[in-house]
């Protein structure tokens, strides 16, 4: 009987917190993020896959971006487009340069990116 009282009050303190967070339960982190980076236009292509069904209350939140481990920008947003989008971003870089980009859900979770700038080509 103990046994059972003890299952039982853990299902329902697992269910309490779905009820009183409901965002943990469909909240998922970016699945993937892709850079590119064009050195001759300093054009840094961001490509997020995150699925939302509701993109205006369910989204990334922000993306950060960094290079050589310092923060150039952190740009906030409020929505997002359906599943796969890209953000294109003015980032000023060399050749070897590090650009590591970071997306973060507004609910749950982040996906980090890295590019190592290679020389522009003419």
């Amino acid at each position: 009987m103990k046994r059972q009282t003890c299952i039982f009050s853990v299902l329902l303190f697992v269910l309490m917190i779905f009820f009183l967070y409901p965002q943990v339960s469909y909240a998922n982190a970016p699945q993937d993020v892709k850079l590119e980076y064009n050195a001759s236009t300093q054009n840094l292509a961001v490509t997020i896959t995150h699925n939302s069904s509701a993109s205006g209350f369910h989204y990334i939140k922000n993306v950060e971006i960094k290079k050589n481990s310092v923060v150039l920008s952190t740009e906030k947003y409020d929505s997002q487009p359906a599943g796969t989008f890209t953000y294109n971003y003015k980032v000023p870089a060399t050749a070897g340069d590090k650009l590591e980009v970071t997306a973060t859900c507004n609910f749950f979770g982040s996906k980090t990116a890295t590019i190592t700038v290679s020389p522009a080509t003419k």
